[in-house]
């Protein structure tokens, strides 16, 4: 079977930090820290993504969330393999279940771009990965549990499998007949927007299972032409769409930046939903912003903003029943 066109987009990917700084034009200097740094997590950028990146600017937003650097590898001592407690919500099969009503399938360790500030890039995915045994044991937890009515495939990137595996899945949950919606998380439709194809499309929404998208786009210059288009066919096919963002320094921690992304993401269907604090992962301390700059961000947003294009300012706490709202109106 030949590969599809969004496969061999992702095969033709950046993984080498030279190549990579060479075809933006940057300082070769930037090349032996970005190997030392792509050592513990390695670099992976699709050429979609690449043509969105301003070339001869180090400080590009979409190059920074990227680009390995030195500054990965002296982390606080606050920061952690497992920030989120992953681990301890861990079932059998690959599933995490931390919340009521719904649970999460670790359904592949793959993802079509290796974002710096990923809060699972410690994450042990050959060990808890649900996809393991064509699922079986991720669906015997799914059906044993009547309490839930929702189920989430994320990674990695559940979308980087391929449409026939992740078809035989749908076909499956389906089958639960507690379950009431597929939830997907991905950031492929964003990076790689030729990802959303008639295949795709036919699995997802195709079913009895009311099927949601989060996608995750940090910056308004993702969003371009392509992103739009790939949206607006999953709007289109009634996958309702939602965005999260992570609030990362120099990139994004501006009510200006943040007010255009939302507005960019509503014009192409997309309802704005969480804006997250750092997860405090080993490996990312350079991206944190602390809590009271995030008050004021949110602040100055709310004033440009109507209130159903503001996200929700949170942050994820292990152990914690729910995502923890930042109340950002006292100025925190």
């Amino acid at each position: 079977m030949s590969a599809a066109p969004w496969q061999r987009e992702w095969q033709t990917a950046i993984r080498e930090p030279a190549e990579l700084i060479d075809a933006l034009k940057l300082d070769p200097a930037l090349v032996t820290p970005a190997r030392r740094a792509a050592e513990g997590f390695e670099l992976r950028v699709p050429r979609a993504f690449l043509e969105r990146i301003e070339p001869g600017n180090p400080r590009d937003p979409l190059l920074q969330q990227v680009l390995p650097v030195d500054l990965e590898t002296g982390t606080p001592p606050d920061f952690v393999k497992d920030p989120v407690g992953d681990g301890a919500s861990l079932q059998n099969g690959g599933v995490i279940h931390k919340y009521h009503g719904r649970a999460l399938l670790i359904a592949t360790g793959a993802c079509a771009i290796n974002c710096r500030y990923c809060f699972r890039r410690h994450f042990p995915y050959a060990e808890a990965n649900a996809s393991t045994g064509q699922w079986r044991n991720a669906l015997a937890y799914l059906q044993g549990d009547t309490s839930l009515h929702e189920v989430i495939l994320s990674g990695g990137d559940p979308l980087s499998l391929a449409d026939r595996r992740l078809s035989a899945l749908a076909e499956a949950l389906q089958a639960i007949p507690h379950l009431r919606r597929l939830r997907i998380h991905s950031r492929l439709p964003v990076v790689l927007p030729s990802r959303v194809d008639d295949d795709l499309l036919a699995w997802l929404a195709g079913g009895r299972l009311t099927p949601v998208m989060v996608i995750h786009a940090n910056h308004p210059n993702e969003l371009d032409d392509r992103v739009g288009a790939a949206m607006r066919r999953l709007q289109a096919a009634g996958v309702r769409l939602f965005n999260q963002t992570v609030l990362l320094r120099d990139i994004n921690d501006d009510a200006g930046v943040l007010a255009e992304l939302s507005e960019r993401l509503f014009s192409i269907g997309v309802q704005p939903y969480y804006l997250h604090l750092l997860d405090r992962v080993e490996g990312a301390g350079h991206f944190e912003v602390d809590e009271r700059r995030a008050c004021q961000v949110m602040q100055a947003l709310a004033s440009q903003l109507p209130g159903y294009l503001l996200p929700r300012l949170v942050r994820e706490v292990a152990g914690e029943p729910w995502k923890v709202p930042i109340d950002w109106s006292g100025g925190c």
